[in-house]
């Protein structure tokens, strides 16, 4: 994987492009320092997809700030992002929201590294399990979230069920997936979605409980 060599300004011009929202200078800056990471690391493991490294800032980076939009600025909430891969969007949303506590999860020992070196060097307070999800949770998962997030990510019925099980009354589930149709716990609701720019089919849907 060879990412592009962006100077910073042009980085943050990029990234400001695709924000939904206006992004402070300390997230882009912790944002750089995590694609700095992310073409160091990508020169001997695979962390995104293959084809989309010119496109990173619009289709990762872009995609990852898009929900951004329905979680307030000043949020004070849980965040736990669920096969967290490189840190979309899980990473990213943190650094945009630096209010929020925020759990990575990643069951592969490599990314995990990958994500504890990251937030390490973009001074992220973010936690890192390296731990597989199942419907039984890691010890480590906390309760009364606000938010759960899952990109390009299925699970099976009973995962799903229990994840939804530790949100606050009034959290959400963001699921940044394909255009398919979702099969969810009774009780559960998706309540709105967002196309993702650039795609007819990648979206961000909602789902809360059911009203």
């Amino acid at each position: 994987m060879a990412l592009p060599r962006l100077d910073p300004g042009t980085f943050a011009r990029r990234l400001r492009r695709v924000a939904p929202d206006p992004l402070p200078s300390d997230a882009i800056e912790a944002l750089r320092a995590h694609y700095e990471l992310l073409g160091e690391w990508g020169r001997s493991m695979s962390l995104i997809g293959p084809g989309t490294e010119a496109d990173a800032i619009e289709r990762h980076y872009g995609e990852s700030l898009a929900a951004v939009v329905w979680i307030a600025t000043e949020c004070r909430g849980r965040l736990l992002d669920v096969g967290s891969g490189a840190g979309f969007p899980g990473f990213v949303i943190a650094a945009a929201r630096p209010g929020l506590e925020v759990w990575l999860v990643e069951s592969r020992q490599r990314k995990w590294a990958f994500l504890r070196a990251a937030a390490a060097r973009a001074a992220l307070p973010c936690h890192c399990l390296n731990a597989r999800v199942s419907a039984s949770l890691p010890p480590e998962v906390p309760r009364d979230l606000d938010f759960v997030t899952l990109r390009a990510v299925n699970l099976p019925p009973a995962t799903l069920l229990a994840l939804l099980g530790r949100l606050a009354p009034a959290g959400a589930l963001l699921w940044w997936r394909g255009a398919g149709a979702l099969d969810l716990p009774l009780g559960w609701a998706a309540t709105r979605q967002l196309a993702l720019p650039g795609s007819e089919r990648r979206r961000v849907v909602e789902v809360r409980r059911a009203p």
